[in-house]
């Protein structure tokens, strides 16, 4: 059951908690309004589709991103404020122990983590998706890095294509050909002048084709010039569009869903992938962390005032940012498990927190 106490706190946290959010999210709103607002007139878009495609999915993104640091700041800010007016020390005074002080501070983490871990998860994505296609549109035009020339693709464990060319509007692939080997040995080989996209699941129509198998010294030869054949294989035309961001664009489900399948193909490069599904569920973690922390930092009447703890709290979280963006880069290495490299800093900043919790406490 939750005593006065713990709803006192947990309104405090929360109520300052999101206060934060929409004081930050109406600045980064007029910061990027009137850093776009060119490209906005360039494009003729409308304002519904300024603030009902873009910015309601942007502002879940940047505040997404923020959220842990939020958190800090705020059981800095109204902590230090209650210190100050000397409540901390009534409430410890009236028998309540340091320890038993610490439970509405959990439990605000925690509804924070659990807000955070599903927005991770599932809603800021399904955001993404339209805040992103809005900016590919309109902002970065020329951010797709799909290669579309002399393009080598697996899309099976031992089956690849070449392409010389694709065409992404009229989705037609030029010089085109299949191969598949099997112990170091070519078994199959389908050569067209072209492939045309035709539709799911991954119809293509192949022309002026050759197609050849090969079993020991027997070969077989299919001869298919001036011929059309449909077929069906593991490539589509998204395979040929790859954005910056497009980890980001992924459900959890839909992420691991892209992994597993470039892993079926026999693509190695899938660890940037592994890094963003397992760092949707660290990152939220780090919100009972940073609480902890804010909690040792501010309980305590210090010299320098509520500013100088502030200061602490900005700094400590810059720390922690910084930290957590060079493992997330280092363990994109292959010889770095994704989940270790994403997990360090949590496991760094927890035991900094044990830390200064016992030293508070003394």
């Amino acid at each position: 059951m939750l005593k006065i106490l713990d709803r006192y706190i947990i309104k405090k946290f929360l109520s300052t908690f999101f206060f934060s959010v929409l004081v930050f999210t109406l600045i980064s709103i007029i910061i990027d309004l009137s850093a776009n607002t060119e490209k906005f007139i360039e494009g003729n878009v409308s304002v519904g589709e300024i603030f009902g495609d873009y910015y309601i999915n942007w502002v879940l993104w940047i505040n997404g991103l923020l959220f842990p640091l939020y958190a800090l700041i705020t059981v800095v800010f109204f902590t230090a404020r209650m210190a100050y007016n000397s409540e901390i020390i009534s409430i410890l005074n009236a028998g309540i122990s340091f320890r038993r002080l610490m439970r509405p501070y959990l439990i605000g983490s925690l509804i924070l983590f659990g807000i955070h871990l599903i927005g991770n998860h599932y809603i800021i994505p399904l955001g993404n998706q339209k805040h992103y296609s809005f900016q590919h549109e309109y902002i970065w035009k020329n951010n797709d890095k799909g290669k579309t020339k002399d393009v080598h693709l697996f899309i099976g464990p031992n089956t690849k294509i070449y392409i010389d060319h694709f065409n992404k509007k009229t989705k037609k692939a030029a010089d085109f050909r299949i191969e598949k080997i099997v112990d170091n040995k070519m078994v199959y080989l389908l050569k067209a002048q072209s492939a045309e996209w035709l539709g799911p699941p991954d119809k293509w129509r192949v022309r002026n084709y050759t197609e050849r198998t090969f079993d020991g010294v027997k070969e077989g030869f299919v001869n298919g010039e001036k011929l059309t054949m449909d077929t069906t294989f593991n490539l589509t035309p998204d395979d040929f569009v790859r954005y910056i961001n497009h980890k980001e664009m992924l459900t959890t489900p839909d992420l691991n869903s892209f992994i597993q399948k470039e892993k079926g193909r026999g693509v190695g490069n899938t660890k940037v992938y592994e890094v963003e599904l397992h760092r949707r569920t660290a990152e939220p973690f780090t919100i009972i962390i940073l609480t902890l922390i804010g909690f040792a930092v501010s309980s305590r009447k210090i010299r320098g005032g509520m500013g100088f703890q502030l200061a602490i709290g900005v700094a400590i979280g810059a720390i922690f940012i910084f930290i957590s963006k060079f493992s997330t880069t280092f363990s994109t290495n292959d010889d770095l498990p994704a989940i270790v490299g994403v997990w360090i800093p949590n496991i760094i900043f927890s035991i900094i927190a044990a830390v200064m919790i016992i030293k508070s406490r003394g």
